[in-house]
């Protein structure tokens, strides 16, 4: 029997337990959220705010047409998504990125669950397995899980989880940045949904410099590892720019320090080596991020080496880069399509320890997981979404994983949305009748897929209309 009065406990107050949060209680589902700060904080959050942004304030591509993670922005906003809603109001000039005061955004995500009459939030820790009398439980601890929760889980599952490490980034403070050097523009001048086309600091750097600046980063004194986290691999999405250096000197000349798309207006003739971009980081404009910046090295050795990018030499820094440890569910061996514990489906699990990687995917997988509990709730059949689209190309991966030709699953890594978890498309005919090639062809099957998406979201949400 199914009871839409009785409460759906959900455990961690980040994105994805908030946007869980939010879906349900919207169907008219009580819920009860349970935060564990500022009682227990946690080795890379700074404040107590629902839905804090602990590494970058951007939430990447808006782009909904040829970009995965800009396609789920899309989806995500149709079905009325509260980090969406937060994110667009709290928005700051990024280019094609959206990118938001992390302030602002907590502010509002919190401001708009205290606001919701069907929504209870507690300031407690959860330290063990939740109580049995809770028949409907959502686990959005992300991968900070407090340790007894985390050593609960694992004895649970009789699983490791995985584990691997994440970085931040540095922020400087815009007034200590010589704009006699830097210049403001965005890449290829796209203006982006907020953007003016000039969003991004550059401060450019020439051969020798950036051959001074790769020497630096080989040489630097960094963090030493804890007994326990010697075998942490890195997600490759988010490696520490020494990591990236050490792959081989033009590495970042290929990465976050690419010179293309810019020019520097001071000396249009010459092209610079290399550039370092920082992207503004609060709505007063007073604090930016050094862009794929994710280090480390210790804090007196950043503040060495980082004075020595032209433009930063007087830099003030209102964070240092550092590094926290990563843990995630073997997720395609014990989770259900609808996020459930195979060994306990009263527990759901949502958001990064899922095993997906990023803000937007993270809430994402709330979101979804909001929808399959109040679903529940109301005794409301509801299907996982359509492959096709990036939410369930996400789900998807998540609990179907990496497998092998016979179907065993050979290994499962955390993983931004792609378009490489969408199943093929059928491309339409060139109206001339001529064959596409090269990045003609690429955007062309993007904009199929992501049309295909949005169709195929439309066809499922009518389908849970009674939801």
């Amino acid at each position: 029997m199914t009871d839409p009065t009785e409460t759906v406990h959900i455990i961690g107050g980040g994105l994805a337990g908030s946007e869980a949060a939010w879906q349900i209680a919207r169907r008219g589902v009580p819920v009860i959220l349970h935060e564990m700060r500022p009682q227990a904080m946690t080795a890379a959050h700074v404040t107590d705010g629902l839905a804090e942004l602990v590494c970058s304030n951007s939430f990447r591509s808006d782009d909904s047409e040829t970009n995965a993670v800009g396609l789920l922005h899309e989806e995500m906003r149709r079905l009325d998504s509260l980090i969406m809603r937060a994110a667009d109001e709290n928005r700051l000039p990024a280019g094609g990125a959206l990118a938001v005061d992390r302030n602002g955004f907590s502010a509002a995500v919190e401001a708009a669950l205290e606001a919701q009459p069907a929504i209870e939030i507690r300031r407690e820790a959860i330290d063990g397995l939740p109580p049995d009398d809770w028949s409907s439980v959502i686990i959005a601890t992300g991968p900070l899980t407090s340790p007894g929760l985390a050593a609960a889980i694992r004895d649970f599952t009789g699983a490791d989880a995985l584990a691997f490490f994440d970085a931040i980034a540095p922020i400087v403070h815009f007034e200590s940045i010589d704009r006699n050097v830097a210049w403001f523009q965005s890449r290829y001048d796209k203006p982006g949904p907020a953007g003016t086309g000039a969003d991004y600091l550059n401060c450019p750097m020439t051969r020798d410099e950036y051959d001074a600046f790769i020497d630096a980063l080989l040489a630097a004194e960094t963090v030493p590892f804890r007994e326990w986290e010697a075998d942490t691999p890195y997600f490759d999405g988010c490696l520490p720019i020494e990591v990236m250096a050490a792959r081989g000197r033009e590495t970042l000349r290929h990465g976050p320090m690419k010179p293309v798309g810019l020019t520097n207006p001071r000396d249009p003739g010459v092209k610079p080596y290399a550039i370092v971009q920082l992207r503004q980081d609060n709505a007063l404009g007073s604090l930016w991020n050094m862009v794929g910046f994710q280090t480390k090295m210790r804090h007196g050795e950043q503040v060495r080496i980082f004075r020595t990018i032209p433009g930063l030499e007087e830099a003030e820094f209102a964070r240092l880069g550092g590094l926290h440890r990563n843990s995630f569910l073997d997720s395609p061996r014990l989770l259900d399509r609808h996020l459930r514990l195979k060994a306990a489906p009263r527990l759901r699990f949502a958001g990064q320890i899922t095993g997906c990687e990023g803000y937007v995917e993270s809430a994402a997988i709330g979101l979804i997981a909001g929808l399959f509990a109040a679903a529940e709730r109301t005794g409301t059949a509801m299907a996982p979404p359509p492959e096709t689209t990036a939410l369930g190309a996400l789900l998807g991966h998540i609990t179907g994983g990496h497998r092998n030709v016979d179907g065993v699953v050979r290994s499962f890594q955390p993983m931004n949305v792609n378009f490489g978890l969408f199943p093929p498309v059928e491309m339409p005919k060139p109206a001339d009748g001529k064959r596409l090639r090269g990045k003609q062809k690429t955007i062309a099957r993007k904009k199929a897929l992501t049309a295909r998406a949005l169709e195929d979201l439309a066809g499922w949400m009518a389908g849970a209309d009674d939801l």
